[in-house]
């Protein structure tokens, strides 16, 4: 499956966002004791910033959805 684009502007902000907020949770339930709650987040986070670096979300692409807006010349 190639990675083409379908993580609009918004989407793409809103998944760096979220993701960072994930990273940063994460890395706090890690020092608070949470490990397991830590590694999940972790990962999500780092999921998040992969579609939000890459614009392309797998879970879109195996359904269908495309966000991101092309413009016909």
């Amino acid at each position: 499956m190639p990675l083409t684009r379908n993580v609009g502007k918004w989407d793409r902000i809103a998944r760096a966002v979220l993701g960072v907020a994930l990273l940063a949770l994460a890395g706090g339930g890690m020092l608070l004791g949470y490990s397991g709650l830590g590694i999940v987040g972790i990962v999500a986070g780092a999921a998040l910033l992969f579609n939000a670096a890459t614009q392309f979300c797998g879970l879109y692409a195996l359904l269908g959805v495309d966000t991101c807006s092309r413009k016909s010349h």
